[in-house]
Formats: C-alpha cells, sequence, structure tokens
C-alpha cells in the first residue's frame, strides 16, 4: 500500500521497467533508420527513455486498451513520445476513447491520477518558467489534464443542475414556438375560409 500519492507512480514505473527487463527489452529506445537519405534533411531522432513515467503510462494504457502484453505495445508508446512527448498521453487517451473529448472533470488522468499537477515533480527550469519564479515553489499542472479537478460527485451535480436549465428552458422555446404555429395557423385558416 503506497504510504503517498506519488509512490504509486514510482511503482507504476518501477514495475513496467522490471516488465522490460524481464522481456530482454532495452530501457533506451534505438533511434530510427533514417527515413530520407537527403543529406540536408534533419536525421536526428528524439531519444526515448522507457524507464519515464510518460512512457510506463503510454504502454500501459496501450497494453491495458489492446488487452495484451507490453512487449506488444513497445514500439507504439516509442513513437508516441518520440513524435508527441507528454503532452501525446492525451491525444492517445482521447484516441482510445474513439476520438471523444475526455472531461477530467470526470475522468481520472492517467498521467497524474487525477492530482492535477505534475508528478514528475519538475523545477521551473526544466518547465520553462519565467526566472523570477524560480523560487516561489510553483506547482506545474499536469501536461495533460492540465490541472482539472477530479470530483465527478461535485461536479455531476453541477452539471445535472445546468441540464435541467437547459431542458426547461428548451420547454419553455417549445410552447412558445407551439403558441406562435397555432396563431400562425389560426391565421391562415381564416383567410381561407374568408375566400
Amino acid at each position: 500500500m503506497p504510504t503517498t500519492v506519488f509512490d504509486q507512480f514510482t511503482r507504476r514505473t518501477a514495475d513496467v521497467t522490471a516488465q522490460l527487463t524481464t522481456l530482454g527489452i532495452p530501457l533506451t529506445a534505438p533511434a530510427p533508420p533514417p527515413a530520407d537519405p537527403d543529406p540536408w534533411a534533419s536525421n536526428y531522432a528524439v531519444p526515448v527513455d522507457r524507464s519515464t513515467l510518460a512512457w510506463c503510462t503510454a504502454v500501459q494504457m496501450l497494453a491495458d486498451h489492446h488487452d495484451t502484453g507490453i512487449d506488444r505495445q513497445v514500439l507504439a508508446a516509442d513513437a508516441l513520445m518520440r513524435e508527441l512527448g507528454v503532452r501525446g498521453l492525451a491525444q492517445l487517451h482521447s484516441d482510445l476513447h474513439h476520438g471523444a473529448p475526455i472531461d477530467y472533470r470526470f475522468t481520472r488522468c492517467p498521467y497524474c491520477s487525477g492530482i492535477g499537477e505534475d508528478p514528475t515533480r519538475p523545477d521551473c527550469q526544466d518547465v520553462g518558467c519565467a526566472p523570477w519564479h524560480e523560487f516561489d515553489g510553483r506547482e506545474h499542472l499536469c501536461p495533460v489534464c492540465h490541472g482539472d479537478d477530479y470530483q465527478p460527485q461535485w461536479f455531476t451535480e453541477e452539471h445535472m443542475t445546468e441540464l435541467e436549465e437547459l431542458l426547461a428552458d428548451a420547454i419553455e422555446e417549445r410552447e412558445e414556438c407551439t403558441s406562435l404555429r397555432y396563431r400562425i395557423r389560426a391565421r391562415l385558416h381564416r383567410r381561407t375560409v374568408r375566400t
């Protein structure tokens, strides 16, 4: 049982790296072969560290969704981290839900598990904050859920209240339209009766 919230992130990383070590998969992804032999093209490939929390989260999400072992999803997680980085987890999460937008107030963030801040605890220099924020102890928001407060029990009541108000407005508008239609129909009927 983890003693703090942040222990679960360490455990997630340790579990995935242990599985990779057991399977004989290296913890650093090899660079992909250059796609274009053009000497002016950029052949630099971003190295992928398979022991980071973001990579471990991506491979776990893919393995859980496809109901396979993580060894079958290693290359997909490499490609995701190489192309999009940590922010790609939000896109992956949306893609795994058939492209639907994810409301992290109701769905727990796969990266930060709903705490709303970056679980890797970066400092301002790592994130690129302004120099005057370096010593004020700022919390950095999660790059996936952007700090959305995961509290479905609170937001559900608020959401239901909004929906009830929208429904009441729609009913009122329909009654007004029905009344207007009735008046138009009555006038048209009177005109046709007179002629």
